[in-house]
């Protein structure tokens, strides 16, 4: 019997292991349309990721198992990412004799020879991407490598959170699958840039197409401001965290810090817009999205189109998404801009 209707596809949980929280989304797949069926933001103690190393995967373990039961979902498979700083990318040109097992060993062989740690301690993988296109019989072959330890820890976290971790992704793979959800038109080749505010981090991606095309990190994040007033209010910095998402500061620390760190904050992103600008080869972004907890400050997406003169907006992938009865649409629309890495890790599900 012809079927007129898609059955809904449920996919994989999307966890995204930051180093003040981890965030998880949950989407299923109707059609070509996304529904989100849950998510949660839980934080984490200090020391649990540092530096973007899970140093202690029972901690993150606990942050993610009490994520699944505030989202709610039966979902048992999860995907994460590594960051793409401890990530080796190469393209390698080999020839089309070889398949199989034969191939994955001369791939292991030409990756010897630029990987700068024994290939035991390295987790890698490879992909096929087609004919090289003026020597038809190699094969252009996308390799990417990192530290064993940086994939076991993150595998380790989720597996003994009760889910089964199925994919390590990039982050940067994921951020380019959520850009179709933030740009409903045709970008005719305009250079579209992405600025994630993370805790610790702050992350400039440029996009041509749906591609990214230039990546930046620069160590600056919303813990400066939650040490800042934790330091100088005593206040615990859970209780700061607490305070900050729900906009439940008083006055006074909204007037001497909080405000001031949002011109700290438009000023980093000047800088970073300044590297990419020296870069040299690329041009003018036509608009810019902010992401993560930092970008909820409020009024900063006008006082970052003042600064740098490009149009900006947050970023949110879930607006024309359709939502689960159980997601409370007014939270989310708060919380997503910090979830923009998880609902790309979600999205990995179903490009299997």
């Amino acid at each position: 019997m012809l079927s007129l209707f898609k059955p809904k596809t449920a996919g994989w949980v999307g966890v995204d292991i930051g180093s003040a929280s981890v965030k998880l989304v949950a989407l299923t797949k109707h059609g070509q349309s996304y529904q989100i069926e849950g998510y949660a933001v839980v934080p984490l103690p200090p020391t649990a990721v540092v530096d973007g190393n899970v140093e202690i995967p029972g901690e993150v373990s606990d942050a993610i198992e009490r994520g699944v039961k505030v989202c709610g979902i039966n979902l048992s498979h999860a995907v994460t990412a590594v960051p793409s700083s401890t990530v080796i990318t190469k393209r390698l040109e080999i020839s089309n004799a070889f398949v199989g097992m034969e191939l994955e060993e001369q791939v292991q062989i030409e990756a010897d020879q630029f990987i700068p740690y024994p290939l035991e301690e390295v987790a890698l993988d490879f992909e096929v991407q087609g004919p090289v296109d003026k020597a038809p019989e190699l094969n252009d072959i996308l390799l990417v490598a990192c530290r064993r330890d940086d994939v076991d820890s993150r595998e380790d976290a989720i597996d003994g959170s009760g889910l089964k971790c199925e994919v390590i992704d990039i982050d940067t793979y994921a951020i380019e699958r959520t850009l179709p959800l933030l740009e409903t038109g045709e970008s005719g080749g305009q250079l579209v840039g992405v600025v994630d505010i993370g805790a610790a981090t702050l992350t400039l991606n440029v996009f041509k197409g749906n591609k990214i095309i230039y990546n930046r990190e620069q160590a600056f994040g919303g813990n400066d401001l939650t040490n800042m007033i934790h330091q100088q209010k005593g206040l615990e910095v859970a209780e700061v965290e607490r305070l900050l998402s729900t906009d439940e500061l008083d006055s006074d620390i909204m007037e001497m810090m909080v405000l001031p760190f949002r011109q700290t904050v438009v000023q980093q992103i000047s800088r970073a817009l300044q590297f990419y600008y020296s870069s040299g080869s690329q041009g003018q972004l036509s608009k810019l999205y902010l992401a993560g907890g930092t970008s909820g400050l409020e009024g900063l997406p006008a006082m970052v189109s003042d600064e740098v003169g490009v149009p900006s907006y947050i970023a949110n992938p879930f607006i024309n998404m359709q939502m689960a009865s159980k997601v409370n649409a007014a939270r989310l629309q708060k919380d997503a801009p910090s979830l923009l890495k998880a609902c790309g890790l979600a999205q990995r599900s179903f490009d299997i």
